[in-house]
């Protein structure tokens, strides 16, 4: 696969390190399109089996579990939590604490 923004995306997804966490639009931003939210989404959505993406550690910009209950949310909830990560109030992961920074790995 050429350097497209597709593969970098995948790259960068391969680096969230356990008990870490990243939102789509800081993946996309990292893959050089910053409006590339949804890209990301899509991204995930057909090449995490493929490429062995640990897709559980992407949420969203609020520090929530985008997937809904019963579709994902529960299982999605439970791996980032086996990797240490706490959820808080309303189901939020603290940012500050849990956001990976690839200048922190």
């Amino acid at each position: 696969m050429p350097d497209s923004f597709t593969q970098r995306v995948v790259n960068v997804i391969k680096r969230i390190p356990k008990g870490r966490v990243a939102t789509y639009g800081q993946i996309a931003t990292m893959a050089g399109s910053p409006r590339g939210a949804r890209q990301v989404v899509r991204i995930l959505h057909t090449l995490t089996e493929k490429e062995r993406l640990p897709w559980h550690r992407v949420i969203n910009r609020e520090g929530r579990v985008s997937l809904p209950p019963g579709g994902g949310y529960e299982m999605q909830k439970a791996m980032l939590e086996d990797e240490g990560v706490v959820f808080g109030l309303r189901d939020t992961v603290d940012m500050k604490r849990f956001q990976w920074s690839p200048r922190n790995s």
